[in-house]
């Protein structure tokens, strides 16, 4: 017998290798607006978060100078023309794979705005795997706390494992009675990431050796 019902993923940074292209797209906005740009990866690790206006601040932002409403979607556009050239990580398809033949049914659960994140799934070629896909219904990525409880109501007495790579996916599978496990390869730290209380994991294989066990 399955250990779990349901695995639910989160997109960019879990599935999708897409860290290069969210330093590029910020960056392009920084320089704009005459500020530091992000440096490493490492950087960008340590200083991104959710909400994402609060990351935004931290870069140095000044709404007063020009609104986050005004800014979320320029980023959108610059992420857009960037993430054409990101793919999803290596170990995704196989564990997709081993995940369906195991009888497990699989989500997205995502900030992305809902019709990008399926043309997105789409052309990954991954969009088949997957029972429902949630994602925000604006660019304004705020929270997907809401899209947690609106899964758990209709799938009451689910087992599910959420995997994602951020705090904020802690926070949400918690919002949904959910085991978690994170990546660390994704939008935050390492480090950071093993102070949340759950188990994280370098790439894809530990939710594969969670899925034969």
């Amino acid at each position: 017998m399955n250990r779990y019902d349901y695995i639910i993923w989160d997109f960019n940074g879990t599935l999708l290798d897409d860290v290069m292209t969210g330093i590029r797209s910020v960056n392009t906005l920084l320089s704009e607006s005459g500020l530091a740009v992000i440096e490493s990866v490492e950087q960008y690790r340590g200083v991104f978060r959710f909400p994402i206006i609060e990351y935004y601040r931290t870069l140095g932002f000044d709404f007063h100078k020009e609104p986050y409403e005004v800014l979320a979607p320029k980023w959108v556009e610059l992420y857009l023309e960037n993430v054409k050239t990101a793919g999803l990580y290596s170990d995704v398809k196989e564990t997709l794979d081993l995940v369906a033949r195991q009888g497990i049914k699989q989500t997205v659960l995502s900030a992305t705005e809902l019709d990008m994140l399926k043309g997105q799934l789409e052309g990954l070629g991954i969009s088949s795997y997957f029972e429902e896909v949630l994602g925000l219904d604006n660019i304004h990525a705020g929270s997907k706390l809401s899209l947690a409880h609106y899964w758990r109501d209709r799938h009451a007495d689910a087992r599910v494992l959420f995997v994602g790579d951020t705090d904020h996916d802690v926070q949400t599978a918690r919002a949904m009675g959910a085991d978690c496990v994170l990546i660390s390869r994704g939008h935050q730290s390492g480090d950071y990431l093993h102070t949340m209380g759950v188990e994280v994991f370098e790439d894809l294989g530990g939710v594969r050796n969670i899925v034969k066990k």
